[in-house]
């Protein structure tokens, strides 16, 4: 028996279990399905993409999207200790005031931007740095550059009240390596008496009775039964946008009829569980370079040796070096699209090695009208849920005018020097893709995700929400959320930080309540 058992040792859970066992008395059991992993790759910046598809990736994909060309848009998640903490790309970027005042507004209670922003600075207090890259590369200095020859100005902080303009993307490394929260929390934490840790553990059902989550089961690689953890206080879920509805729509939290559809009996009637999944829709313009190396030679033997030896070289970098927040439209009171250099021809979602120099202009659709869907498919806890993001669905059509918006932006950017001082041509859509129906086409065969999937089971003070503003179940006692899942709407940033102040925020809030 534990006073918390803590579902899922990704970026959330890694930080509740390590802020929760700071109190001696208080005991926590943190499961995690995949292993506790050395791979090299987890430490190298520039190698995050070849985790995918990996063993540590539990190899979602998206449902056919008709709006993209019937593509199934790759799902990176990480499964692993450290979560996708340790296989994203390491953007520090909180989104602004806006947003969190926004959820506010919407309901949200205590999750205002004066209500967050104190919780956000003590988690940049050494558990999660923002750090500069140790060699940028050349090409982002330029695309801060032309950014600005565009109209775009300096931004004096991407991470602050506002982040309109054009800066480097500060990164959660240190030394020129990976610094995730398994560096940052877990590991602080890990030889605390009070925190035990069970990876390959599979976590297939909360367990409730009246009304009360008592615990959880969880089968483990050995096989056999399942096994019980029980919950003397309570019993938080962090397994993400995609695990965390998934789990309690097996443990019979969810849609009725969703649940009754594939033989689940209903604990909790909660249409909202699985609605409203969020996602950061990128797109963009792919240039092959000239005078200039890009990371396509990173992989070479000098480079890892300069890496392993200095923490120096293109191996550091975590490929997104710089970005815009811009505002598509005059009438905007915020940026609704994100300019995001990477100096590499990103392609086939990252699934391609380059071959060729080349660099990424990703335009990146912040504030998404369309939502979608988490479904579980069936009564086994192995098979992975439908992710319907349902992209560029919404009714007005704003989301895919944003994006065509963003890339004349992108193009107007490139054109100026320094960065077009770069640029041999323009590789895709290619530069006779001039009107409205060629760029929807590029779109189409082009667009991915931006790995921040949010909403699923949202936060908010109406009855319709999955937890209330104490990110407390409502309908049962002792349950709650702690991850990505309950951000009601996406911030203009990037998601790993957000989920950090979310872990840090619930640490508060369970603390409180032992």
């Amino acid at each position: 028996m534990h006073d918390v058992v803590i579902v899922g040792g990704g970026t959330a859970g890694c930080v509740l279990a390590s802020r929760l066992t700071e109190n001696a008395d208080v005991s926590v059991l943190l499961l995690e399905a995949g292993p506790r992993s050395r791979k090299l790759e987890l430490r190298i910046p520039a190698a995050f993409s070849k985790l995918y598809r990996s063993g540590l990736d539990w190899g979602d994909v998206t449902t056919p999207q008709a709006t993209l060309d019937g593509r199934q848009v790759l799902f990176p998640r990480g499964r692993m200790l450290g979560g996708s903490s340790a296989m994203n790309a390491m953007m520090v970027l909180r989104g602004t005031r806006a947003d969190y005042d926004g959820w506010a507004a919407a309901g949200c209670t205590g999750w205002s931007w004066d209500d967050v922003e104190p919780v956000f600075a003590r988690s940049a207090c050494g558990a999660f740095p923002l750090a500069e890259l140790p060699d940028r590369h050349v090409l982002a200095e330029a695309f801060v550059h032309s950014a600005r020859a565009v109209g775009i100005p300096p931004a004096p902080d991407l991470n602050g009240e506002a982040n309109d303009g054009v800066g480097f993307v500060p990164v959660s490394q240190r030394r020129g390596r990976r610094f995730s929260v398994l560096d940052g929390y877990y590991a602080p934490a890990r030889r605390r008496p009070n925190l035990t840790v069970v990876t390959g553990a599979l976590v297939t059902r909360v367990v409730v009775e009246a009304g009360r989550a008592v615990g959880v089961e969880y089968r483990t690689n050995k096989g056999g039964p399942p096994d019980e953890a029980r919950a003397d206080r309570e019993v938080v879920v962090c397994a993400g946008a995609i695990g965390t509805p998934h789990l309690l729509q097996l443990s019979g939290i969810g849609p009725t009829a969703v649940l009754e559809a594939v033989g689940i009996e209903p604990v909790v009637n909660h249409p909202a569980v699985g609605a409203n999944l969020l996602d950061h829709l990128a797109c963009g313009l792919l240039l092959r370079t000239r005078n200039v190396e890009t990371l396509a030679s990173a992989e070479s033997l000098a480079n890892l040796a300069r890496w392993l030896v200095l923490g120096r070289g293109p191996l550091t970098s975590n490929l997104g070096e710089a970005v815009a927040f811009v505002r598509s439209r005059p009438d905007l009171n915020a940026p609704d699209i994100e300019l995001l250099l990477a100096p590499v021809l990103f392609e086939e979602e990252g699934l391609k090695q380059p071959t060729e120099h080349g660099f990424t202009l990703a335009v990146v659709l912040l504030t998404p009208r369309s939502a979608g869907t988490v479904q579980l498919v069936s009564d086994d806890p192995r098979d992975s849920p439908e992710i319907d993001p349902r992209y560029l669905t919404d009714p007005d059509g704003e989301d895919l005018a944003t994006l065509l918006r963003g890339l004349r932006l992108a193009r107007r950017l490139v054109a100026e020097d320094p960065l077009a001082s770069f640029v041999d041509e323009e590789m895709l859509p290619g530069s006779d893709a001039g009107t409205d129906e060629q760029l929807h086409s590029h779109v189409r065969a082009l667009s991915q995700t931006l790995y921040h999937p949010a909403g699923t089971c949202r936060l908010g003070s109406d009855a319709a929400s999955v937890v209330d503003p104490s990110l407390r179940v409502r309908g049962l006692d002792c349950l709650r959320i702690a991850d990505a899942s309950v951000m009601p709407a996406l911030p203009r940033g990037h998601t790993n930080w957000p989920t950090v102040m979310i872990a840090e925020r619930a640490s508060e809030l369970v603390g409180g309540a032992l």
